[in-house]
């Protein structure tokens, strides 16, 4: 095995391929907070890739509620039981990743769910952690009952799971975007990419008898325009561009602003080792100790920042780019109350206020001496 660096768990790691990064980095954040699970991402997703024959229970895109719901049954919690304990000092990942931890003669720790284990993908939908009861009720913020909706798709990550387990060589990161996507004439449907990615986001098609998986609508990126699930979510909690590693961040960049400069935005298990370059902005109403579990030590910060964005006039600005157009952002900057957004080329593409204008009309008009009942 090599050794390469991981910077989302600050220390090198074991993987089974040297490391290369790609040109650019595809990479997305998503706004955990905005997300209402109205599943227009999944069905934007379903009607554009996953509508023919096999495909039926096959989800590119899906939204889950945690921390009861799961797609496929137990994708995370039966991992990290297998994991064991996972424990980092300060900022640097103690325990081991899946491919550390793999049983001998595999290339990583994981699991092949059962065919039945995708046959209810919106299993604990709505279900909260606690119990309302013996008279009381909710009154603002939820106290005793939490949730929230985790929206997910392909991590197209730098240390592949599925990438390394596969013995075809079928699956491979395309170096002009770093997107992975699976070679389905060399791939024979071992399904060893499906034990082996923590995120269970690749899939059998039993009538082709090939894997299948979110190919990070490449044909709408190398045309300059983001996926379908982003450009579709009427929460506007999405927002798709390029990634940069630490050393290389740019502040003008979108992605690397949210997650390299402020650090708003997570990986997912970074724990699992396969640097994920999908992030996302924490909930801020759930325990701290279980969005560590899940996004790694700086979600209380992540938390904390995201709560003081209204102050910060570029963060609420940036914030108000998501969903704001439907080309990739390249650039961005916000200036005299405005976030203008930029492509690849440097031209405006968008520009909106980052505060909408108010306009208070009083109840009774003092020159026309009448009071205001209707206004249209």
């Amino acid at each position: 095995m090599a050794r390469v660096f991981n910077h989302q768990i600050g220390r090198a790691m074991k993987y089974w391929y040297p490391e290369t990064r790609p040109k650019r980095q595809f990479s997305a954040v998503f706004d955990i907070n905005k997300c209402i699970a109205c599943q227009t991402c999944t069905l934007a997703c379903k009607t554009t890739w996953t509508s023919g024959r096999g495909q039926e229970l096959m989800f590119w895109n899906n939204v889950e509620s945690k921390p009861f719901g799961f797609y496929p049954l137990g994708w995370d919690v039966r991992l990290l039981d297998m994991l064991g304990a996972q424990t980092w000092n300060d900022g640097i990942y103690e325990g081991k990743t899946i491919f550390e931890a793999s049983p001998k003669g595999q290339r990583s720790l994981g699991f092949r769910p059962e065919d039945a284990d995708y046959a209810n993908p919106n299993l604990g939908e709505d279900d909260s952690a606690g119990a309302i009861d013996k008279g009381a009720f909710l009154t603002n913020v939820h106290t005793a009952a939490w949730m929230f909706y985790l929206a997910r798709i392909c991590n197209h990550c730098t240390y592949p799971a599925c990438l390394a387990s596969c013995t075809r060589g079928a699956i491979y990161k395309r170096p002009e975007d770093g997107i992975v996507v699976v070679d389905q004439k060399r791939c024979r449907g071992y399904r060893d990419c499906i034990a082996a990615c923590p995120y269970k986001k690749t899939f059998f098609n039993p009538e082709g008898q090939t894997t299948e998986k979110c190919i990070g609508c490449f044909p709408k990126i190398e045309g300059g325009e983001q996926p379908q699930c982003v450009v579709s979510c009427i929460g506007k909690i999405r927002l798709q561009s390029f990634v940069s590693t630490p050393d290389k961040a740019r502040e003008d960049n979108p992605v690397d602003y949210l997650v390299h400069v402020r650090k708003l935005a997570l990986p997912l298990f970074p724990q699992f080792g396969l640097e994920p370059n999908v992030y996302y902005i924490p909930p801020i109403h759930v325990p701290e100790p279980f969005l560590v579990q899940m996004f790694g030590p700086g979600a209380g910060a992540a938390v904390k920042a995201y709560r003081e964005a209204r102050q910060d006039p570029i963060v609420a600005g940036l914030l108000t780019l998501f969903g704001s157009t439907q080309r990739v952002l390249w650039r961005f900057k916000v200036e005299n109350g405005f976030a203008h957004g930029y492509d690849e080329k440097g031209t405006q593409v968008v520009r909106v206020p980052v505060t909408e204008p108010t306009v208070v009309r009083t109840a009774f008009d003092e020159t026309l001496r009448i009071a205001r009942w209707n206004i249209p």
